[in-house]
């Protein structure tokens, strides 16, 4: 069904009420006003747009949500942050005008954005709810993320729906959410980040972004002979299991596990003090040993781990102007077999995690991009893959749209393969890193326990080398 038929159906309602009922959460119910399409506040040109071979592999033809909670400010009384957020967004896809548009698929399954104006989906929300009583469930995985974003019909496909879609939720206190669900074909992390610095700063008075987008996907594009020249273990064809990964997605469930200053104190006394590495690649490390542990595997079974690294700024021959906001990442993986990984100290998947840096090279980034025209852009493997992004440094907690900061904001959950790493605080009001992971029943609770084991006495000695 077309999109603009959905919402005309959609639009007989004026209202809709749901109750949400959720394990282990607060129900909440939340009213919702007629959603609207927002479109640029000036005409903007009418044009089609080509995206790049990393924009549309296969992997990220998916919806990604993003949620920002505020408390309320006593200085923005009477002020709707609906209305505040609705009028700069118009402004902000000025500038960002192919966001209003639709994506259509090419030969090869090539994606090109129509600029036609057509607006993003913008919907209104109340919660009966103070924010305060939500508590920690803001944090991913937020069991509130299908009312805080609701999926109106017909809108969440890849191709001639709306690339983005946003919900502010007012809650009785004054408080309120901001849920934001792209098409993440148009854009990475950065992007999101720049657009959304874009719209803060719109919204408090600016006349233009203080960093103006810049399309030039061309730069990400395939060579004109495609070769595919480096080994790229993240789309290794399924491999022969006895155990299929497949078969436990509908039987996933998600839980968060924090690492502050103290738990990655603990985590670096596992590995031997000459080798020398980052935080995020002992935590990954740490963390793709745990989960197979947990996991269980045969000794022979191979088990990937696969990084989103960011190429910008990086010491590459071409050179991502700063307002490209175009998905900018490879996703290099390192193997292991599952026995070796568990049974050697941690030090052993520390190395390995550090070899993923060699990856990031240009002949690597054209050598993936090619392999996505001659391989018909493949997803990339989900045979026993711990696939992890680090969303640290994105700022989503940053963003002020005339109310200050937000308490959380982020990532609100894993998806079935992929881990995010947020910036939080924990009730002691220490930063740290939270990823939220997806795993079976039994697994997780393994897990679990090997977190409480490492961590409960922050001062027992490893416990995790000797499993």
């Amino acid at each position: 069904m077309h999109t603009k038929n959905t919402y005309f159906y959609y639009s007989h309602h004026s209202l809709l009420f749901v109750l949400a009922h959720m394990a282990n959460a607060m129900p909440i119910s939340i009213k919702y006003h007629k959603p609207k399409l927002v479109v640029p506040a000036r005409v903007t040109p009418h044009e089609t747009k080509r995206l790049s071979e990393i924009d549309d592999q296969g992997t990220i033809r998916f919806q990604i949500p993003i949620l920002m909670f505020y408390k309320y400010n006593s200085s923005m009384k009477g002020k709707d942050p609906a209305k505040f957020i609705k009028d700069g967004l118009s402004k902000t896809l000025v500038f960002y005008y192919p966001l209003a548009g639709r994506l259509i698929e090419g030969p090869n399954k090539k994606l090109m954005v129509n600029c036609n104006s057509e607006g993003i989906m913008f919907i209104e929300a109340d919660a009966n709810v103070e924010l305060d009583k939500l508590g920690d469930s803001i944090k991913p995985p937020c069991p509130y993320l299908d009312l805080l974003l609701y999926n109106v019909p017909g809108s969440d496909g890849i191709i001639g729906c709306p690339l983005l879609l946003v919900q502010v939720t007012r809650f009785t206190c004054g408080g309120f959410a901001v849920g934001f669900r792209l098409n993440h074909t148009m854009m990475d992390a950065y992007g999101i980040k720049m657009f959304l610095n874009a719209l803060s700063e719109l919204i408090q008075g600016a006349s233009t972004p203080s960093i103006l987008p810049v399309w030039q996907r061309h730069l990400l594009s395939a060579r004109s002979s495609p070769c595919i020249t480096c080994i790229h273990h993240e789309f290794d064809e399924q491999i022969e299991s006895k155990i299929a990964w497949e078969s436990f997605e509908d039987k996933l469930i998600q839980q968060s596990f924090f690492f502050g200053n103290e738990e990655m104190e603990v985590i670096k006394k596992q590995v031997s003090s000459n080798c020398k590495s980052t935080k995020f690649e002992l935590l990954v490390a740490f963390l793709w040993k745990c989960r197979t542990i947990a996991l269980d595997l045969p000794l022979e079974e191979i088990v990937h781990l696969t990084l989103l690294m960011n190429i910008r700024g990086k010491s590459l021959k071409f050179e991502l102007p700063p307002g490209y906001y175009g998905n900018a990442f490879i996703t290099p993986a390192v193997i292991s077999k599952a026995g070796l990984l568990c049974s050697n100290p941690l030090t052993y998947a520390v190395e390995l995690v550090k070899k993923v840096k060699d990856h990031l090279n240009e002949e690597y980034v054209k050598s993936m991009t090619d392999l996505m025209v001659i391989k018909g852009r493949p997803e990339i493997t989900k045979s026993w893959n711990f696939l992890i992004s680090d969303n640290r440094y994105a700022g989503f907690d940053e963003f002020d749209f005339g109310w200050g900061n937000p308490i959380f904001g982020g990532v609100p959950k894993a998806t079935s393969f992929i881990s995010f790493g947020v910036s939080v605080k924990n009730d002691k009001g220490e930063k740290g890193v939270l990823i939220a992971i997806s795993l079976p029943p039994l697994a997780m609770k393994k897990l679990q326990d090997i977190y409480k084991m490492t961590f409960t006495n922050i001062e027992q000695v490893n416990i995790i080398s000797k499993m």
